[in-house]
């Protein structure tokens, strides 16, 4: 039985944060229901590469959703998403705030068809505060987080990253605090579900470590450093003789220590500044020509070797063909092949941790727009004759 079967999920979100947090959930065998307006689908169904006119993003992040077209904006879609809702654990959305209780579907009405249902509310910036309403992205979360002014070269720009970073964090606290509400519920006398403001702004600024408490206690901002870290040294990355590149780590004493060694200056172990992080990090220039020089006469694989040997650590900064074939993501079984009705043989990341009793899997991947409309439905009830007025009227697709 997979971890999560019987909870039934209906994610009404767009593009990423929500999306991905219901694609989660239906990793570990949660009934995702995807609703998307007739007329205009998920932004998410257009983002990134295509291939014979089938998004590849949206095979990722549609899997295991059954995907039915709704128009909220109409009398009759909103009794068939008030239906739907009636049957589901937990209905995940990101409209503006405000806009489920313009349409009469806000949490007062939700549950009182449904007690026990947890709505999780994923906005940029939250259902609260100045900000409320602005349209927010990923990558304003990234600027406004302290991310972006921490990241890059020190003599560059602030740096965002080249992929939807907050949303994917915002995703994983967003299936968390999913999995907190529905315990609260089982322990709850009455089994009362509740809502969740889930901002997008604020799980990747929990994840920036103690930059706040350093600024309140010190007066300090961490600077920008590139590759380098302020606690420790060497922590780079280094191009290998065949023109690869790795990255090197020493968070640890001992692996610091294992590091010189290993490149032929034992001796820099003995002086005083290398006896912490802070001061092998002041010394981070000598410590990078003498690491940088060693691995540049070396390739990939010596390196990587004689790291292994002398138990320093080293990993090899990979593109997607490297990970496909990687010995170590291979015995996790991190990379899944999935059959998929257009394009066949498909190659995806899988669900993000293993189980020792319950599975999680990748049924399906990401469906047509609207493909289970009426299957779904007419498991709510709908008659044939019912399914066409709606259709006729538009509140369907």
């Amino acid at each position: 039985m997979s971890p999560l079967e019987g909870l039934r999920v209906v994610d009404v979100s767009t593009l990423f944060a929500g999306p991905m947090a219901a694609m989660h959930l239906g990793d570990m065998g949660a009934d995702v229901v995807k609703v998307e307006h007739p007329r205009r689908p998920d932004p998410a169904r257009g983002h990134g590469p295509a291939k014979d006119g089938q998004n590849l993003w949206w095979k990722t992040l549609g899997r295991n959703k059954h995907t039915v077209a709704i128009d909220l904006h109409t009398a009759g879609g909103r009794g068939a998403f008030l239906r739907l809702a009636r049957t589901a654990d937990v209905v995940i959305e990101n409209f503006r705030p405000g806009t489920l209780e313009r349409w009469g579907l806000d949490y007062a009405a939700l549950s009182a068809q449904n007690p026990g249902l947890v709505l999780a509310r994923v906005t940029g910036f939250g259902q609260i505060g100045p900000y409320r309403n602005r349209p927010g992205f990923g990558t304003l979360a990234e600027a406004m987080s302290g991310f972006a002014s921490s990241t890059g070269e020190p003599d560059g720009p602030p740096t965002l990253p080249p992929f939807g970073l907050a949303d994917g964090v915002a995703s994983l606290a967003t299936a968390y605090a999913v999995m907190v509400a529905l315990h609260a519920r089982d322990r709850d006398p009455d089994g009362r579900g509740q809502e969740l403001d889930v901002a997008i702004i604020e799980p990747i600024l929990a994840m920036l470590g103690p930059q706040i408490t350093r600024w309140d206690q010190l007066g300090t901002v961490q600077p920008r450093t590139g590759n380098r870290s302020v606690n420790n040294a060497p922590r780079n990355t280094y191009c290998t003789k065949d023109g690869s590149w790795v990255a090197v780590s020493t968070s640890a004493q001992s692996i610091a220590e294992r590091v010189v060694a290993l490149v032929g200056r034992p001796e820099l172990a003995d002086e005083p500044w290398f006896a912490s992080g802070a001061g092998r990090a002041g010394h981070a220039d000598l410590l990078d020509d003498v690491v940088g020089a060693w691995i540049a006469r070396r390739s990939r694989a010596e390196v990587i070797a004689a790291f292994d040997a002398a138990e320093a650590a080293v990993a090899p900064v990979y593109d997607p063909a490297d990970i496909v074939a990687d010995p170590q993501f291979n015995a996790l079984g991190t990379i899944h092949r999935i059959k998929d009705p257009e394009l066949g043989d498909l190659a995806m990341q899988g669900p993000l941790f293993r189980m020792s009793r319950d599975a999680a899997t990748i049924a399906f991947t990401g469906r047509a727009h609207g493909a289970d409309t009426d299957d779904v439905l007419t498991g709510l009830g709908y008659t044939a004759a019912e399914l066409a007025a709606l259709r006729a009227d538009g509140s369907i697709g």
